[in-house]
């Protein structure tokens, strides 16, 4: 495998990788793109652009990649399959990496009924497993996945999600093991609020070797208000948030609750760096990447090698 990814330079170098995500615009409008680019520059490896995330229509994953690469940081596009079927699966996948994008993000995609289009048609020809095995496919065999060759392959570094929350938790581990078997190179984690529950997950995965089989980043998110933190807790599918996390903000006074949040990122990925198969953080800040600078430098994880 030969790629040009900056991101598999230093999750291969043993270094402590930071992603982050930067999310897209509901509107064509690209110096929004451009001043989120601005602000991560230099303190991450990589940023991530979600693809239609929670079904809601924004700019697409690979023009914002594009528009952001320009001011010098590195994207990984992310493909969901809700959207496109096999063939235009590998269309995109061609159409990245000739245009110099070398890390992907394999996802199924949030259900329709979650976004401002519910009467849309999903198409999920395939899920993100089989995803990641195309992708493998055509960078290591020089093949399509209708078995036609091809003659000059993506070299793209690939990625996919895990989520060590979701119900039955017993399975979690497992599910990592099949995608791992389809060859995936990187995992970025749903984000971690109940650091020992990760934990327990981090215990099945090393059971199960998949920490020596592939680089495993936890995720994040600051938390900006108590709001926020209950809204995670209560309405979103697939999220654990402790009551002791939420009690331990509501002790502060409401104007610090959001400088608690950026406290409690920090401590979750010093606690991160002392578990034994994670290779880094994905700092997902929705709507909030100014904080990011930060947290990077509180944490110790800069400057970025």
């Amino acid at each position: 495998m030969k790629t040009n990814s900056n991101l598999e330079r230093v999750l291969n170098s043993g270094k402590f990788a930071v992603t982050a995500e930067l999310g897209p615009p509901t509107n064509a409008d690209s110096e929004i793109i451009k001043k989120k680019a601005k602000l991560l520059k230099g303190y991450i490896d990589a940023f991530n652009v979600t693809d239609g995330q929670t079904a809601v229509v924004r700019m697409s994953s690979w023009a914002t990649c594009l528009i952001a690469g320009e001011e010098g940081l590195e994207p990984i596009v992310q493909m969901t399959t809700r959207d496109r079927n096999r063939i235009a699966l590998q269309m995109d996948i061609l159409g990245v990496a000739a245009l110099g994008i070398n890390n992907i993000l394999c996802l199924t995609g949030d259900h329709m009924s979650f976004g401002n289009h519910p009467q849309a048609k999903g198409v999920w020809d395939i899920d993100s497993i089989q995803l990641i095995r195309i992708v493998k496919r055509m960078r290591d065999e020089k093949e399509f996945a209708s078995g036609d060759r091809i003659d000059v392959e993506p070299h793209l570094f690939i990625g996919a999600a895990a989520n060590p929350f979701a119900d039955p938790f017993e399975l979690r581990a497992p599910r990592l093991a099949k995608k791992v078997a389809e060859g995936v190179d990187f995992i970025q984690t749903q984000c971690i609020f109940n650091i020992d529950k990760f934990e327990e997950w981090m215990k099945e995965v090393r059971n199960l070797g998949l920490h020596k089989k592939v680089k495993i980043l936890g995720g994040l998110t600051p938390i900006k208000s108590i709001g926020a933190a209950k809204y995670m807790k209560n309405k979103v599918p697939g999220m654990d948030v402790p009551d002791s996390l939420i009690d331990r903000l509501s002790k502060v006074p409401k104007e610090d609750v959001s400088k608690e949040g950026i406290k409690i990122a920090v401590e979750t990925i010093q606690r991160l760096q002392g578990i034994e198969g994670i290779s880094g953080v994905h700092i997902m800040a929705i709507e909030w990447e100014e904080i990011v600078p930060e947290i990077v430098k509180l944490a110790g994880l800069y400057p970025r090698p």
